[in-house]
């Protein structure tokens, strides 16, 4: 009885040196850390013009989320800039709601941040769902004030050069209009197009004339664990579109795992991250 008590005691203090550094990784130096990651992605659609076209996408940055507040988004748009993309996009998500350890951060004073932001083709967003929670048409006045224009449901035409594409933004799933036919709609068929939203589970609707839909929402799960994958996504597909790059029927689709975190403060194994995206055509020259 007394060895069987020894070994207990024994386990029990081996699983505290184990479980104490996995949860201050976990729930401290993971989610205080950024990345800058470059993914390079092979589109048979996208033009010799544009190729290797680099588009920063910046999603969930959930800024007064633990280890995440007005100094880490500082340091979010300095290593934007010094990455030097061509576009940059933000995929919706730029509040908290009841985050714990968390402090609430208001739109405005996140937007005037980011407007700090600047690209040859531009900086623009959506909204996600947290947006909507707190208050759309707020958090689409805020960055519209900071001049950062919200295709929810709208698109362009961006040039630069030879390379000439179109840029449409579709509304979150959950809480906007999301027409992605309407939206389309006036875009001439046959040109290169990009779509960005917030949820990527609104790819399943997206036609095959789309070159690249990026995506954001699912923080990668926020948690990844080796064998077990990812416990817990939000999305209605579980992990089929939970991170990086996703190619199904010849349609393309890139989801970031975003900066911030939401519902739990925790990351493992699936850092911050500035995801950027270098587009590149069959046989380019490069812009």
């Amino acid at each position: 009885m007394r060895l069987r008590r020894l070994l207990r005691w024994r386990f029990v203090g081996w699983l505290a040196i184990v479980a104490l550094p996995l949860a201050v990784w976990a729930f401290w130096l993971e989610p205080a850390s950024l990345v800058v990651r470059e993914t390079r992605l092979d589109l048979p659609a996208w033009p010799v013009e544009c190729d290797g076209l680099r588009v920063a996408l910046l999603a969930d940055l959930h800024v007064g989320s633990p280890f995440n507040g007005r100094g880490k988004l500082d340091e979010i748009v300095r290593r934007t800039q010094e990455a030097r993309p061509d576009l940059i996009l933000l995929g919706g998500d730029y509040v908290i709601q009841g985050v714990p350890g968390g402090r609430f951060v208001p739109p405005e004073e996140t937007a005037a941040v980011l407007g700090r932001l600047k690209a040859p083709l531009g900086v623009w967003a959506v909204l996600g769902n947290h947006d909507w929670w707190l208050d759309g048409p707020r958090v689409r006045a805020a960055l519209e004030t900071a001049g950062i224009p919200v295709l929810d449901d709208q698109a362009k035409e961006l040039t630069r050069g030879a390379c000439h594409f179109w840029l449409a933004g579709i509304s979150d799933l959950w809480e906007g209009k999301h027409d992605v036919t309407g939206t389309l709609a006036g875009i001439p068929p046959g040109g290169p197009l990009l779509v960005f939203t917030h949820n990527p589970d609104l790819f399943v609707d997206i036609p095959p004339r789309v070159t690249l839909t990026l995506a954001g929402h699912t923080h990668g799960g926020q948690v990844w664990l080796p064998v077990l994958g990812r416990p817990i996504v939000p999305s209605r597909y579980k992990q089929r579109f939970a991170i990086g790059h996703i190619v199904e029927q010849g349609r393309h689709l890139f989801v970031s795992p975003g900066l911030g975190t939401s519902i739990l403060p925790v990351r493992f194994l699936v850092p911050p991250e500035i995801s950027v995206v270098r587009l590149e055509s069959h046989g380019g020259s490069g812009l």
